[in-house]
This record gives structure tokens, C-alpha cells and sequence, in this order.
């Protein structure tokens, strides 16, 4: 039978898993570092809730039907396109059980039936972490987020990349205070600057009703974008007044100043961002890997203040999301990141004929009691062949049970380990020979595409 693939559902081989698993290791260990635990939802939803208030329907998601039983027009679940929805789902479901502030990292699958193109797909992995309080939730959490993530990059082996921050007050605040009240249907517009540029969003803004001075006006707010305090006196040099925007001038000044203090140049102030126009009420983040700025942003999120609510009590939250498939779709795609080897073993153990295997396992055994990460050789085939299967793999070390020249009296020599890569072959004991740290464990190597 002929093996067609689905396309949009990304597969790794495994030296692309070892990358992969590697910048899972990391976002894990540094949101557990910021003291966000664990959580896991289930992959499935009411589709109703999916198409409510923080749903899309443009996501296109896929309904969950059984292929027994009863014929169904309508899918009553789906699968879950992001983390946020179910998210909150968990916090109305169990806010009796939880300690608030409740913070979380949730690292999953997510589903869309959207086309796939390069760096998107309909099966991929997200990183999400969210803050929620009962009520009301302390401005310093929009703050605390955005360094969870610049020092998760910071670790990851990518390059620099940018946390573009902006908070919706701004431009809410700044369009009320030139007169006009389509908020939304105005950051919907200015929201499309990367894709067709100023000159079309300002036409377009002058055909939804704004004239020709007030669309400039959005457009040159637009256009601020600094790594420090500036942003603000670039603002008031527009000469708009409105509550709304002192309030998200201050907001933001709070988190630009927390990052400049804490991971310099991480974050920049940029007006220019939107996102999540359904249910973001305050700051706002994306992210940009720099250099690469054309392949869009990798990393969202920002303030919700009623994404959850019972009716009786609201849990504002929060949260930023790492789209881990596709980041590493487009580094691993233009070959800029690969790995040293396909496998975890940095050892094969040889084997001398089958009835040595026990030896040989005994050694594997002794390795691996001690950390060190082998294979035993699954053939005594000659030597040079063992030595050939490992360094296939990029198995640096094959260890060789009593290769050595045996003592006066002995039977059998001492064991011997050789580097593949020089040729260099000494004698070892599996109790006490470690490799180099480089070697122990798959190493992430770099390029530039």
C-alpha cells in the first residue's frame, strides 16, 4: 500500500527530534524556574464554547465524532485550536481547588483547519503561560510574563529575538481622543500596516468613516516604536488627550521599565500592535525573531480581563503562547539548526560474538548507572562494521570489552574505549571513564541560513 502523507501534520526524524525535544526541555525548565506549574487539558471542547467569546471560527476546527453509533449532523466537541480556551474552561471548572493567583504553563498539541504553509501547520505544539487572579489581577503580572520568555530565548539557540509590546489602552484612548468611536473596527484596519502598508490602511480607514487627518493620526501613532520611556513623549507630541490613554501609557511604562531593568533589549514599545482584538483589554505582546522579521511573530499574548467568568465571579488573566512547531518548522526547514547526532547514546558498546553479549550488556548496564547514555552493538559483526554502525548515528565512543593487553596471568585484557572521530583507543572501566561533557548528550548546533 502506497504511504501518502497529510500535509499541515509535521513529522521529525529523530536528530530534528533531539532539537525539538532540546527547546522543550528549556521553555519547561525556565517556566518551572518562574515557579509556573504543570498543567494538561483535555484535547477536546463543546464546539459552542470553541466559537464563543475567545473562539474563532475562522480556525476552522475540527469536530470529534464517533465513526459507531449513531449518525450526527452536528459535532457537539472539537478539538482545541489554542491553550487559552481550555484554559479557562479549567479555571471556572476547578477555581475551587486552586490557589489564587493561579499561574500555569501548559505544554500541548493544538489543532487548526487552516491551509498549511511553511512555519504553519494543522497539528502543532504550543508553550502557553497565564497568570489569573479572582476579581482583579495585579498590573506587575503584565510585566513578570513578557521575562519569562526573553530569558527563555535567551537560552534557546537562535539568535536574538524581540518582544514587541503595546497596550490596547493606548490606541483606544488615543482614537477617542481624536473622535472616533469604532474602536475595533479601527485596529482591525491599522492591524493590517505589515501586510499592505500605510498608504492602503489609510485609504481604507478614510472609506470606514475617519477623514483624511485622523487617519494620518493613526497611522503616526503607529509608527512609534522605541526601546525605552521615549514612546511616551513621542505620544504627547501628538497632542491627544483622553484618560484611557494616560492609563495605558502608564501601563506600559511599567512593563518597557521592568524590562530595560531586567533583560535589556528584550523588549521595545511598538504602537503598532493589536492582536487578539476579541478578548485582549490591555498589554499585548509579539514576537519577532530578528533578522528574520519577514516570517511574522512566534510568540503572543497579552491581558484579558473577563475571558473567564462564571456570570457571578470574572478571573482576569494574563498569558503568553510559544508556537514551538512553528518556530522550529522554519529553523529546521532553512537548516539553521541541526543536531551533532540522530541519537541520545554517545556509546556503542561492541560485541565480540553472541555468546559475550552478557559482557557487553554489563558494561551498557555500568555506563547507564552512572549517566552515560550507550547502546549495545545488536550484531558481533567485525569491528569495523560496529564502528561504521555508530558512527552513522554520530556515535562518538565504541567500547570494546576486553580489547586490552591482558596482565601477566590474565585471561582476558582490559576494556578499551576508542574516539571514532581521532582514532585515539585507551584502556577504560565502565565504573569510572566518563566522556567529555560536550559528548554526554546530543549537542544543538547553529547555522546561519
Amino acid at each position: 500500500m502506497k504511504i501518502t502523507p497529510i500535509s499541515g501534520f509535521p513529522e521529525y526524524l529523530p536528530a530534528e527530534r533531539i532539537v525539538e525535544q532540546h527547546f522543550l526541555d528549556i521553555i519547561r525548565e525556565t517556566f518551572e524556574l518562574h515557579g509556573f506549574p504543570s498543567i494538561e487539558t483535555r484535547a477536546v471542547e463543546p464546539v459552542d464554547r470553541l466559537l464563543g467569546k475567545g473562539g474563532d471560527a475562522d480556525k476552522e476546527i475540527y469536530g470529534v465524532t464517533r465513526l459507531a453509533g449513531e449518525e450526527t449532523t452536528d459535532a457537539e466537541l472539537g478539538l482545541h485550536f489554542d491553550l487559552t480556551v481550555p484554559f479557562a474552561r479549567y479555571v471556572l471548572e476547578n477555581a475551587g481547588h486552586l490557589a489564587f493567583p493561579f499561574r500555569r504553563h501548559q505544554v500541548q498539541k493544538v489543532w487548526r483547519g487552516e491551509r498549511p504553509q511553511e512555519g504553519r501547520y494543522r497539528e502543532f505544539t504550543q508553550a502557553d503561560i497565564d497568570v489569573v487572579d479572582v476579581g482583579e489581577l495585579a498590573p506587575h503580572f503584565e510585566a513578570e510574563i513578557p521575562l519569562v520568555m526573553a530569558e527563555v530565548f535567551a537560552k534557546l539557540p537562535i539568535g536574538r529575538m524581540v518582544i514587541q509590546v503595546n497596550n490596547r489602552k493606548i490606541p483606544e484612548g488615543f482614537y477617542l481622543g481624536i473622535g472616533v468611536t469604532d474602536v475595533i473596527g479601527t485596529l482591525r484596519i491599522v492591524d493590517k500596516l505589515d501586510k499592505i502598508g500605510p498608504a492602503k490602511v489609510a485609504d481604507l480607514l478614510v472609506e470606514s468613516g475617519l477623514t483624511r487627518e485622523q487617519a494620518d493620526r493613526c497611522l503616526a501613532l503607529a509608527a512609534i516604536r522605541t526601546e525605552d520611556l521615549s514612546f511616551v513623549e513621542r505620544v504627547r507630541e501628538l497632542g491627544v488627550e483622553h484618560p484611557t490613554l494616560d492609563e495605558g501609557l502608564e501601563a506600559l511604562t511599567r512593563v518597557i521599565d521592568t524590562g530595560m531593568a531586567n533583560a535589556p533589549g528584550a523588549l521595545v514599545a511598538d504602537l503598532r500592535i493589536a492582536r487578539g482584538l476579541d478578548y485582549y483589554t490591555g498589554t499585548v505582546y509579539e514576537t519577532q525573531l530578528v533578522g528574520h522579521e519577514s516570517w511574522g511573530s512566534f510568540c503572543s499574548g497579552g491581558r484579558y480581563d473577563s475571558l473567564a467568568s462564571d456570570g457571578r465571579t470574572t478571573y482576569p488573566g494574563v498569558g503568553i503562547s510559544i508556537g514551538v512547531s512553528r518556530l522550529l518548522g522554519l529553523l529546521l526547514g532553512h537548516k539553521m539548526l541541526s543536531a551533532s547526532r540522530s541519537t541520545p547514546a554517545c556509546v556503542l558498546v561492541a560485541v565480540n560474538d553472541e555468546d559475550s553479549r552478557p559482557t557487553s550488556t554489563r558494561v551498557a548496564t555500568a555506563l547507564r548507572a552512572r549517566g552515560i547514555p550507550c547502546e549495545v552493538a545488536p550484531k558481533p559483526a567485525k569491528f569495523g562494521k560496529q564502528i561504521r554502525y555508530a558512527e552513522r548515528r554520530g556515535m562518538p565512543y565504541v567500547w570494546f570489552p576486553g580489547a586490552g593487553e591482558p596482565a601477566d596471568g590474565s585471561a582476558t585484557g582490559p576494556d578499551q574505549v576508542k574516539d571514532i572521530r581521532s582514532g585515539e583507543q585507551v584502556d577504560a572501566d565502565a565504573s569510572v571513564w566518563t566522556p567529555p561533557a560536550e559528548d554526554l548528550h546530543p549537542q544543538i548546533l547553529r547555522a546561519e541560513a
